[in-house]
């Protein structure tokens, strides 16, 4: 990989395709009931913050895999129509990732992901270059442990700034927080990786492992904290809700976007927040997320009188 091909920010994530049921409700044990509409999309937390963070303005390396098949053309094609580098994508010999997701009338998801190519576990030399040239490096639990330990303890040795999203949560990624200068989990992962009951407590306990933690807590904004204590809160947009499926990715990504190009954290946390909110206005996955254009703009809008 040329230095011409290398980004501000590498992606060390999953690709999945993802198949979307949308339905009044959730179905209950051994019910069976009628869907409202079927699509198919680019996913995978990995490839959504690739694209989210490259449509905010970053140059994005994305190191991943996918099948010889057609879901792994489509979502290599979906990074490349955002700019995001590729030479860094696999082919594998298993199948492309899939989600399958069903969205509720209320806008919330669920989601169950089959991992096919994700589970490669090859960080090539030219991964560890690319990742050695980046100021930040991304990686989310949708990937497996040892591949992500060895590419954050690299990124450490050559002073890049880790990013880790635990999703989905496991205590398994445990291992990781030492690792880890800025842990975005949601509000439910920071409970499970804490083992606190309490979202600021959980905040609080895993900050004192890993560098500072944003915890997510959609529609009730984030808590950010430092060194053991909760240092600040984010208020988050108010907007109606019409899929909630990236949202995360999309704080994600965007909030390294704007810290890659050297804004200040709370600057970088408005942004994301903004973002997020354009997103779950929306239907789809990495579709949904908005560009920079449209980020500046919800920042710029005058705020109501409360």
């Amino acid at each position: 990989m040329s230095d011409a091909d290398r980004g501000d920010v590498v992606v060390l994530g999953s690709a999945n395709m993802d198949l979307v049921v949308r339905q009044p409700r959730r179905a209950e044990p051994g019910e069976t009931i009628f869907g409202t509409a079927f699509t198919t999309g680019a996913g995978g937390k990995g490839l959504n913050q690739a694209v989210a963070a490259a449509r905010a303005g970053a140059r994005v390396v994305f190191l991943g895999a996918v099948g010889a098949d057609a879901f792994g053309e489509r979502l290599r094609q979906r990074l490349v129509a955002d700019g995001v580098e590729v030479s860094g994508l696999r082919v594998s010999t298993e199948a492309t990732g899939i989600a399958q997701i069903t969205v509720t009338d209320d806008g919330e998801n669920t989601i169950v992901v089959v991992p096919g190519a994700n589970d490669d576990v090859e960080f090539s030399p030219d991964d560890q270059a690319a990742v050695a040239a980046a100021s930040h490096l991304v990686v989310q639990g949708e990937r497996p442990i040892p591949l992500l330990a060895t590419a954050m303890r690299h990124a450490r040795e050559a002073g890049v700034t880790t990013v880790l999203t635990p999703a989905p949560a496991s205590r398994d990624l445990e291992a990781l927080l030492d690792l880890t200068d800025l842990l975005v989990p949601n509000e439910n992962e920071a409970l499970e990786l804490s083992g606190s009951p309490d979202a600021a407590e959980a905040a609080a306990r895993l900050s004192r492992r890993a560098g500072t933690v944003i915890v997510t807590r959609g529609a009730h904004g984030a808590l950010v904290a430092r060194d053991g204590a909760v240092v600040f809160t984010l208020a988050a947009p108010v907007v109606t809700p019409v899929d909630t499926t990236a949202a995360g990715d999309t704080f994600v990504g965007v909030l390294v976007a704007w810290l890659a190009d050297g804004a200040a954290l709370e600057v970088a946390l408005s942004a994301a927040a903004a973002a997020a909110a354009i997103t779950v206005t929306r239907a789809g996955a990495a579709e949904s997320m908005p560009h920079r254009d449209e980020i500046d703009r919800a920042l710029s809008a005058p705020t109501s009188p409360s």
